[in-house]
């Protein structure tokens, strides 16, 4: 993915930064515990499309 769209991108549910995890082709947003995919170079930034993550996955304490 290109630096400079990873830096403007943000969660569409709360607004907050996005973790690129580049292994899973996925970005992830930790406080509302959800994973964007990553289809093809193109991020999938749709709230209903998103995964839920676990409190393991999400780095919760």
């Amino acid at each position: 993915m290109d630096p400079k769209l990873l830096e403007i991108l943000v969660c569409p549910i709360c607004k907050g930064p996005l973790e690129h995890r580049r292994a899973e082709a996925e970005l992830v947003c930790r406080p509302c515990r959800v994973a964007y995919a990553i289809k093809d170079g193109i991020p999938v930034m749709l709230a209903d499309e998103a995964r839920q993550l676990s409190a393991e996955e999400a780095g919760a304490p």
